[in-house]
């Protein structure tokens, strides 16, 4: 039977958003299958790596950073054009100076450094903020107003900032980067704000939140994960974007990253060291989902390319070469620093000789009695030893039995143990078991006996209420027929006005009387 390829049948595919304009435009997305996954789908265009460029120079960057950048990291644009030349598919232009905690820098400057990279590279360009809602809000809506029509990848965008970032990117005709902290349904909610907003969503990154190597990056992983089997599995169309990961900056700022040496030599060469922390990060992210990579060493650069290569077209992966170095080779003495070897191998232990004690004793008294008189007082005590070692040699019958006695009689008495244990056992299951019986029925008495009271109260209650009504009505029908009959009877005629008046009404009465 020939192997057959098992192959999932997805219902979504993801959006593809165009970065950039003219000839050097990049498109990111579009595949209809997992990552990687060419046998089952679509890739048609591989993931994407963006060089990080800051708009100041990284003073705290350690040497092996700042190595592959040396003369132009001083210089925003030449630093972009070096990013060029490592071959980089876009621009990741981090606007550090603008942090309101650092050098708060204006909006008009911000504006004005990326203008300058967009003057010096044809390539996308992707722009970052400093996270500071406020900040951002002022910053990211002038960029892109000063860089209308330059199609540039703006963020992060969150809940509280979509509105004014939003508006200026949609626009001034940019794409956003929706940014949300690790949770797939912010990441949700935060596309259909923007969509609400009026932002088409073929216009749309999601930025899930990066977190570097060994610093949370399981996390991100696992919610990209979500994020593409929704897209794509369950056809959830406010998830179906290609997803950006700003993961140079979250890998380089770590601690093992720029540790020297001098500081931890156990953890080798520190160059070779940030390069592969942040290679390993990026794999890791690229099987999760990424379709845009931020970078920062070149090398990392190299070997990130190679790996995406390899997965889409095949191929081996001895032809990768291994980390480039600037930096000399640090003297790292390890021989020195490694534990001392113990090789000192211990003498087997052998196992213990029976002890043989209890068995003599039960030899009969005759025949252990003569041994001891054949020999002589004063013989040294080694001799006595040797003797009794010998003793159970001469005689091997007589142990045998014993050992069968002892034998037959250890065994009763652990079946008799046994059998008590069980009896025991067998007795406590069924006194627990009538204990649980007697303990049910008396509450099933007491609750049969609490629901007669219970019936009984409120059958009392219902008469009492019910005559309580009864003489209600009584009084009430009472009243009523009492208040027809008082007015006939204590009618007040009317008291005249005058003595003839009077007179007329006694003469009235008279004859009314009388006839």
């Amino acid at each position: 039977m020939g192997f057959e390829m098992v192959k999932e049948n997805y219902t979504g595919s993801i959006k593809a958003v165009t970065l950039g304009q003219g000839d050097k435009a990049v498109t990111v997305g579009g595949e209809s299958c997992l990552p990687f996954h060419a046998f089952e789908g679509e890739i048609p265009n591989p993931p994407k790596i963006a060089m990080e460029v800051w708009d100041m120079e990284p003073k705290e960057w350690p040497e092996w950073a700042r190595a592959p950048f040396k003369n132009c990291l001083d210089d925003p644009a030449a630093w972009a054009k070096k990013c060029v030349e490592y071959g980089a598919d876009m621009i990741s232009l981090q606007l550090r100076s603008t942090d309101p905690n650092d050098q708060d820098a204006s909006a008009e400057e911000a504006a004005a450094s990326v203008q300058k990279i967009l003057n010096a590279v044809d390539i996308p360009v992707c722009v970052w903020g400093t996270a500071a809602v406020e900040k951002d809000a002022e910053v990211l809506k002038r960029v892109a107003e000063k860089c209308e029509g330059a199609n540039l990848a703006i963020g992060p965008i969150e809940d509280a900032n979509h509105k004014s970032i939003g508006a200026g990117t949609m626009g001034y005709g940019h794409t956003a980067i929706a940014s949300s902290p690790i949770d797939i349904n912010l990441a949700k909610q935060v596309n259909i704000l923007l969509e609400n907003l009026g932002m088409p969503l073929d216009r749309v990154l999601i930025d899930p939140t990066t977190g570097g190597l060994g610093y949370g990056m399981e996390y991100a992983y696992s919610v990209m994960e979500r994020i593409k089997l929704a897209a794509l599995t369950f056809g959830d169309d406010k998830l179906q974007l290609p997803i950006y990961n700003n993961l140079a900056f979250e890998v380089w700022k770590c601690k093992e990253a720029k540790e020297p040496v001098e500081e931890n030599p156990l953890l080798g060469d520190p160059e070779r060291r940030a390069i592969m922390m942040e290679s390993v990060a990026a794999v890791s992210y690229l099987m999760a989902g990424s379709n845009v990579l931020v970078l920062r060493h070149p090398e990392t650069v190299r070997l990130v390319r190679s790996f995406i290569q390899l997965m889409i077209e095949g191929g081996k992966a001895d032809q990768v070469g291994e980390v480039n170095k600037l930096l000399s080779e640090p003297e790292i003495d390890y021989l020195s620093l490694s534990p001392e070897m113990d090789l000192t191998i211990e003498e087997e232990k052998k196992p213990a000789a029976p002890k043989k004690k209890a068995k003599p004793k039960a030899e009969p008294k005759a025949e252990a009695k003569p041994e001891p008189k054949a020999e002589p007082k004063p013989e040294p005590k080694a001799e006595e030893k040797t003797a009794a070692e010998a003793k159970p040699e001469a005689t091997p019958a007589q142990p045998a039995a014993a050992s069968t006695v002892d034998e037959a009689k250890l065994r009763a008495e652990i079946e008799a143990k046994v059998r008590r244990e069980m009896e025991e056992k067998v007795k406590m299951e069924q006194d627990s078991k009538a204990k649980a019986e007697e303990e049910a029925k008396a509450k099933a008495e007491q609750g049969k006996k609490e629901a007669e009271e219970k019936a009984k109260r409120d059958a009392e209650e219902f008469e009492k209420k019910l005559e309580q009504d009864a003489n209600a009505i009584r009084d009430q029908v009472a009243k009523a027929q009492a208040g027809s009959k008082e007015p006939e009877a204590n009618k007040a005629e009317p008291v005249p006005e005058s003595v003839t008046e009077r007179i007329v009404t006694l003469l009235d009465r008279f004859h009314k009387r009388v006839a």
